[in-house]
């Protein structure tokens, strides 16, 4: 039972997280439409960015996780460890990229800038 507590609980915030960056990307103005914003942790910068598709679980992703900033990652453009946009979210709660996540194509576009 606590279990599907923590699973529900994931899920609800995933989606709200991803509802509210589209809501913050509709009062920005960077020219670059309404997509979702990554913020780099390591690079302490805010990324514009578009979904092109999903995807099947084949291959390397780079996890987005629901943090302070949005929808935060470690690595940037230009870092090792940056898989061009190739994400997947813990859905499941489980924290191993497997079934019952989500896997998609969303490219970072730069420049970064330091402010949502």
């Amino acid at each position: 039972m606590k279990t599907l507590k923590i699973l529900s609980t994931m899920i609800v915030l995933c989606s709200a997280m991803i509802s509210n960056n589209a809501a913050l990307a509709d009062e920005r103005d960077t020219g670059r439409g309404t997509g979702p914003v990554i913020f780099v942790t390591s690079q302490a910068l805010y990324y514009d960015s578009i979904v092109v598709a999903d995807l099947p679980q084949n291959g390397r992703f780079q996890q987005l996780i629901p943090g302070v900033n949005g929808l935060e990652t470690e690595f940037g453009p230009g870092e090792v460890g940056h898989l061009g946009g190739r994400w997947w979210v813990d859905v499941n709660g489980d924290s191993i990229m497997n079934e019952g996540d989500r896997f998609f194509l969303c490219p970072l576009l730069g420049p970064g800038r330091d402010t949502l």
